[in-house]
């Protein structure tokens, strides 16, 4: 069994016995960039960019969601937020699988390998995915699993675009697989993972950790 899933599991023990206070969100990130680091350093500004499916009813609610929990690490990253003098639009995306847990009994679950049987995240990143409802194209993964055994695959993603070019001069994802359904408390630390190292990021994917208060599962 690999080591993060057996370091999970140790966390996991102690949270249900009512020790734990914190617990470290470990995303893996990749990020691209093309953007000077001087734009930041000067106070770049950027505005939110919406797919035809955000514009109105659920995907409206949805997106404005996806967008306050990402605002927080924009603004830690250095952009400044100005709707009508944006520099830089920002694409934000997300998407919520849950499966079941890697130590679900495989005779009990026939088929399934320890990511259930959704959709893998990878390099074809589709982005539109939140919760349980869907905000942009493709479809949403598998049903809920048993109670008893909740796992939850999740990703992120972030795509700067340069205005009025609207050509691509960021990129970022990052991906995080637990047993918390806490989405609200996990997916803004993992935007802030995707925009570690912004905006001169490492190359190649990395571990970024980070430690945030235990919220209810």
């Amino acid at each position: 069994m690999p080591l993060r899933r057996i370091l999970t599991a140790a966390a996991l023990l102690i949270t249900l016995s009512g020790c734990a206070t914190r617990w470290v969100v470990d995303s893996d990130v990749r990020s691209f960039s093309n953007l000077p680091a001087a734009d930041v350093a000067a106070g770049a500004t950027y505005r939110f960019e919406r797919l035809p499916s955000q514009q109105g009813g659920d995907g409206a609610r949805g997106a404005a969601a996806l967008e306050a929990m990402a605002a927080p690490a924009l603004e830690r990253a250095g952009l400044r937020r100005d709707d009508a003098g944006a520099r830089y639009t920002a694409q934000i995306g997300a998407r919520v699988t849950p499966t079941y847990s890697p130590w679900a009994d495989p005779g009990f679950y026939p088929g399934w390998g320890p990511w259930g049987p959704g959709p893998r995240f990878g390099p074809g990143y589709g982005r539109g995915w939140y919760g349980s409802a869907w905000y942009g194209p493709g479809w949403y993964g598998p049903g809920f699993p048993p109670a008893a055994s909740p796992w939850y695959l999740r990703e992120v993603s972030v795509v700067l675009r340069e205005l009025p070019s609207n050509k691509v001069v960021y990129e970022t994802r990052a991906r995080n697989d637990g047993p918390y359904s806490a989405d609200s408390a996990v997916l803004p630390v993992m935007f802030q993972a995707a925009l570690q190292g912004f905006p001169n990021p490492p190359e190649g994917e990395r571990r970024v950790n980070i430690e945030i208060p235990k919220a209810a599962p």
